[in-house]
């Protein structure tokens, strides 16, 4: 015998179908829309690079006294429109545990939306000195810029790997000091870059080496296009770059191209680039003519129009 549905069984069944029509609709568009936002960011492509400037690009404007290092994040972004900032010590070598002004620094970068990327460290002693006991004085005279640089929000501080012997003994008393620096930094989150700075230092294969021995995640380099002198700075930078967590692009003249007149940028960003680095390439000008500022918009508009030539 057939059952018989009654009228409220009928209503009942109409309207969870009907409710099963929308949501079923509602699903389908929630996907839809889950599909269009992945796509839109997708279709948003990363740049190949950012860039960043290194305050020793203004040093002769800083002792001169018309800036200070508080001003530093403002000019880079007003005047420049550069959004990442790597300081230089000296330009506020007192002041390294001095929290009321490493607060006010970092206020001025967050209302301007600047990042502090790093820390160049000089005249802190030689990592690599043939003493045991003033390796470690170096070694602990960089800690107050670890924790500067991790209150700053900085991802790295710069070093130098200066020592004296033979070369190996300066590869193993560079790679000891970089080793402890390493070990306390890594407590703060924050990278030990080398820079190739002079000495053994602008010996690509030979900082490299270093880097293979140190074997800590937390230290690697800082390529610095133009601190090679009498070794080749293509094969000098490719070495590098597998440790590189920071990239400085020196520049000292243009041309009436506004290419660099002695550094072939576009070999050098396209070694940078095959290396799988895409973070931040810093601009640091050291010429004389013409001024800072000037040298400054130069570097920074080679590095745009090689970009986006590259991309």
């Amino acid at each position: 015998m057939p059952t018989s549905v009654s009228r409220r069984d009928m209503l009942k069944s109409a309207a969870l179908a009907s409710a099963g029509l929308v949501t079923g609709s509602l699903g389908l568009g929630h996907l839809a829309w889950a599909e269009d936002t992945k796509k839109d960011k997708k279709d948003k492509k990363e740049p190949l690079y950012r860039l960043s400037l290194a305050e020793w690009s203004l040093h002769r404007t800083l002792n001169s006294g018309e800036m200070t290092n508080l001003d530093f994040p403002g000019v880079a972004k007003k005047e420049f429109d550069i959004d990442g900032v790597e300081y230089v010590n000296q330009f506020f070598k007192d002041k390294a545990k001095d929290k009321e002004y490493l607060a006010e620094l970092k206020n001025r970068c967050d209302d301007l939306q600047v990042r502090s990327l790093l820390i160049m460290c000089d005249g802190e002693g030689n990592l690599g000195d043939p003493k045991e006991k003033a390796r470690r004085k170096a070694v602990e005279n960089h800690f107050r810029w670890v924790e500067a640089a991790k209150f700053l929000g900085c991802h790295s501080i710069r070093v130098n790997a200066a020592s004296a012997g033979t070369r190996e003994e300066q590869r193993d008393r560079a790679a000891d000091g970089l080793s402890q620096l390493g070990d306390f930094a890594d407590q703060y989150g924050i990278n030990v870059l080398v820079e190739n700075h002079g000495g053994l230092s602008s010996d690509g294969a030979w900082l490299a080496a270093v880097m293979k021995q140190v074997g800590r995640p937390n230290v690697g380099t800082l390529p610095d296009f133009g601190n090679f002198y009498d070794y080749d700075r293509y094969q000098g930078v490719e070495e590098l770059m597998p440790y590189a967590k920071a990239v400085s692009a020196k520049s000292h003249k243009f041309n009436k191209q506004g290419d660099e007149a002695e550094i072939d940028y576009r070999r050098m960003m396209k070694i940078v680039l095959d290396a799988n680095y895409h973070g931040y390439v810093g601009i640091e000008w050291e010429g004389g003519e013409p001024g800072e500022k000037e040298g400054i918009r130069l570097t920074r508009d080679l590095l745009l129009k090689v970009r986006d030539e590259l991309s």
